[in-house]
């Protein structure tokens, strides 16, 4: 009697119990480490955007230094409320002929809280979500900084968020979103074509397109605050930590050597930038420094995941040597105004860091990417090229296409009269150094009163 109770038990436990248990073992499990660690990395990359606005901010003159900020910031705004809409979905929504996703996850439709093993098994699907709209938000920011001192607010804006919508959510879908360049091979951990080299060929496009700056003969155009680009420089490189070792989608050993490959190869770009200038002007400047190091943190990002810390140093240095002579040299001799060197750093650094990931990708160090030409396999190399060759073809075109669109609504550059008075008091009636230079000249002259008219109506003229 007992023997049979207890079969029927153990029956009852095979049919109900245990198909359970094999269920549930189907389902993605959220693992709480990951999912913070990804919360933070997001936190850490939205942080890179002020970031950028102080990057940017310090570099140009003091008439223009809010316009510049203003523009990181928009992005901030706008590309935030885009994504949500519609942006997430073209980029990560299933597929459409390897060219764009779909519109089942617009508004964030079905994009909830279990994860999406399409893309992480570890983390929510919104927090994927989130992780990838701070990139979609630095990546347009980072084109301000070639028109910088010279465009119309309202112009920037419908730019920014055309280009979000069909330059950035496109190529993010070819690459990492189940598109054609993922399928073909190409290898991108955390943006070298999706976020550097497209930004970087649409800014050589618009400051084209839009003109050299017509005070740039006749006034300095020197940066106006070095500490506050060392600030910038400083929260780009911490926030370049969330960027590239959040790229891992876990807090497992692919994010630690990113980390270790990330700040790897700043020191050495910084490195490399820094005895160059030396070379070429007699001495190195604390701007030259950062900019190399942003250059070299530009040019490891495709690479991060895939590379060993000795390869990052060889990206690094080459980084910040060539990209110092595209901006030293190349640039003065083609005569283009790339106010704050957009292309320079993250064209020239993307378009690098792309292809050295074919010579220096290894599957010792991530055994999902696949080796490059000095791992046995020349063909990355190859794929690689196809897929920076396509980001600059599409980002040119459409960068051209949608500045055309967008200047037959608005007026794409201030007029002369505006560029002179500074895009700060023309495009948003502000002034970043008011109450300093009333100070500075009251304690000159001890007459306030007429000081103080006098600068508000050199500032508002």
């Amino acid at each position: 009697m007992k023997t049979w109770r207890m079969n029927l038990f153990l029956t009852l436990l095979l049919i109900f119990i245990v198909p359970g248990m094999a269920w549930a073992s189907e389902v993605p499990a959220i693992d709480t480490g990951d999912t913070a660690f990804i919360l933070v990395a997001s936190a850490m990359v939205l942080l890179m955007t002020p970031g950028l606005a102080l990057f940017y901010g310090g570099m140009v003159r003091k008439k223009n230094v809010l316009g510049t900020t203003m523009q990181s910031i928009i992005a901030m705004v706008v590309i935030s409320l885009q994504w949500v809409i519609i942006g997430y979905t073209l980029a990560f929504g299933p597929d459409k002929g390897g060219l764009i996703g779909g519109l089942d996850w617009l508004g964030l439709k079905d994009v909830g809280l279990d994860p999406n093993p399409d893309y992480s098994e570890t983390i929510p699907a919104q927090v994927f979500m989130a992780f990838q709209m701070t990139f979609a938000i630095i990546t347009p920011a980072l084109i301000s900084g070639a028109v910088a001192e010279r465009m119309r607010f309202p112009a920037y804006i419908a730019f920014i968020v055309l280009w979000a919508t069909f330059i950035y959510d496109p190529v993010a879908h070819w690459v990492w979103g189940g598109g054609w360049i993922g399928e073909l091979g190409a290898l991108d951990f955390a943006g070298g074509t999706v976020v550097h080299i497209i930004s970087g060929v649409s800014a050589l496009v618009a400051c084209l397109m839009l003109g050299k700056r017509k005070t740039r003969s006749s006034e300095p155009t020197l940066p106006h605050n070095i500490p506050m680009v060392v600030l910038g420089a400083a929260l780009l490189w911490f926030g370049w930590f969330g960027f590239n070792g959040g790229s891992a989608l876990g807090a497992n050993g692919i994010a630690a050597a990113a980390f270790v490959t990330t700040n790897t190869a700043a020191a050495a770009a910084a490195l490399g930038w820094m005895i160059v200038e030396w070379m070429h002007h007699g001495k190195p400047t604390l701007l030259g420094v950062v900019s190399g190091a942003v250059a070299g943190l530009v040019a490891v990002t495709p690479a991060a995941g895939f590379v060993t810390p000795m390869a990052a140093i060889i990206i690094g240095l080459v980084s910040g040597v060539i990209c110092y002579l595209m901006i030293a040299i190349v640039k003065g001799k083609l005569g283009y105004d790339d106010s704050l060197d957009v292309f320079g750093i993250h064209g020239v650094g993307g378009t690098w860091g792309a292809i050295a990931t074919g010579f220096f990708a290894t599957t010792t160090v991530n055994p999902d990417g696949a080796n490059g030409l000095f791992y046995g396999d020349p063909s990355l190399v190859i794929t690689q090229i196809i897929a920076v060759a396509a980001s600059y073809a599409f980002a040119a075109l459409g960068t051209f296409v949608i500045l055309k669109l967008v200047g037959l609504v608005f007026q794409l550059r201030v007029s002369s009269e505006e560029e002179e008075a500074g895009l700060d008091i023309t495009q948003h009636g502000e002034d970043a150094y008011r109450d300093f230079a009333m100070g500075s000249t009251v304690v000159k002259s001890g007459k306030v009163a007429a000081q103080a008219g006098a600068i508000e109506a050199k500032n508002f003229n």
